[in-house]
């Protein structure tokens, strides 16, 4: 039987959306037993929806609890006893005000890992301000980099500020806390804002910056859709080749297979950039996408399709890899090719999950 890396960690996950909800699903994958705390019928309406369903909710059972009742209290603070780790998403004082905050459940089990994720952090003037991913990525430089330079910023989806400037790294954070416990018997608490963890990814432009290789003109730059060689070009179908001919060799394997004289079309020239560009368009444009992943197959052009999430599951190489199973994204990274497992198991009553762990039933 195949062991995973994080088996034998216990983990409660608060319910919520979004980033936590998708570090709960990173780590069950991984191996963590995750009990998710949902709310219960008697906690009222619910405020946490389903968004994600198995896919993010994936690996780990639901406990549904009302966090405000006292016999659900004790069963909740049984299993803190038995966790290495809390993973929540409340916006700071909340779970301080429900009565589970890092002096509680710390003082319950000085070893626990309080891993707390929010948009801007547990401290600062907008701790308290409402906000979402678009406004988070805002604040840190990334938003404004984004997009074409003739229109507003582009969203790049809820990528960039929820799950990589935010889950990710409160599961990182988790991880590293987790480590620190085994040396030092002391839990300690991480707090991931997505603020935070966002400029964190913008690390390679700052330093682009400061060598002035990098300005504040979107779309005038290499990574940004500057460069004619790193980009998007719409094909004659209405479909869409990704080209990033980076480097010098994959340059000029793009051109050969573009038809171009290389003594045309220098590639550093940033004042022909433009110009190239266009005439990059006027190619591409003339052949269907899947006729031009044909063509750039086998080259070191860096030519691709850019698959719609439809079409994506069925591409060759992710089927060969198994990156989708029934159509949804399968566990990531690998390891020692150990195959990856998904289930949904069925809601787990509070008493049930107090007594998986060891704990005593509420009184």
């Amino acid at each position: 039987m195949h062991m995973k890396p994080l088996n034998g960690l216990r983990i409660l996950e608060f319910d919520g959306l979004g980033p936590v909800t998708f570090a709960g699903m990173m780590l069950a994958d991984m191996g963590a037993e995750v009990l998710r705390l949902t709310r219960s019928e008697a906690a009222g309406s619910a405020v946490f929806s389903e968004v994600g369903g198995a896919v993010l909710h994936r690996n780990r059972a639901a406990v549904p609890v009302d966090l405000k009742s006292a016999s659900d209290r004790r069963g909740v603070l049984s299993l803190i006893e038995s966790a290495d780790a809390v993973i929540e998403g409340f916006r700071p004082g909340v779970m301080e005000r429900l009565g589970y905050g890092p002096a509680d459940l710390l003082g319950r089990n000085p070893a626990l890992v309080f891993g707390r994720i929010t948009g801007w952090g547990q401290s600062g003037p907008l701790a308290q301000a409402v906000g979402h991913d678009l406004n988070y990525i805002g604040l840190t430089g990334l938003l404004h980099a984004m997009g074409s330079p003739d229109r507003p910023p582009t969203p790049p989806l809820n990528l960039v500020g929820d799950y990589g400037g935010g889950a990710m790294m409160l599961v990182v954070g988790v991880l590293a806390a987790l480590l620190e416990v085994r040396t030092t018997g002391r839990g300690r608490v991480v707090d991931a804002a997505m603020t935070d963890g966002t400029a964190l990814l913008g690390g390679l432009f700052h330093a682009l910056r400061a060598q002035g290789l990098w300005n504040d003109r979107r779309g005038s730059n290499l990574l940004d859709g500057g460069a004619p060689f790193y980009r998007c070009y719409i094909c004659r179908d209405g479909g869409y080749v990704a080209v990033a001919a980076l480097e010098p060799r994959f340059y000029l394997a793009l051109l050969s297979g573009l038809g171009i004289d290389p003594a045309e079309a220098p590639q550093y020239d940033t004042s022909a950039w433009p110009d190239l560009h266009l005439r990059f368009a006027a190619l591409f444009a003339a052949r269907n996408r899947d006729d031009w992943a044909e063509h750039f197959a086998g080259t070191e052009a860096c030519v691709t399709p850019v698959l719609s999430l439809g079409e994506a599951p069925a591409h060759p190489h992710n089927q060969a890899r198994g990156t989708f199973e029934d159509g949804a994204p399968a566990p990531a990274p690998r390891f020692d090719d150990q195959p990856s497992t998904v289930a949904n198991p069925p809601p787990l009553p509070l008493d049930a999950a107090i007594l998986r762990w060891g704990g005593c039933e509420p009184r």
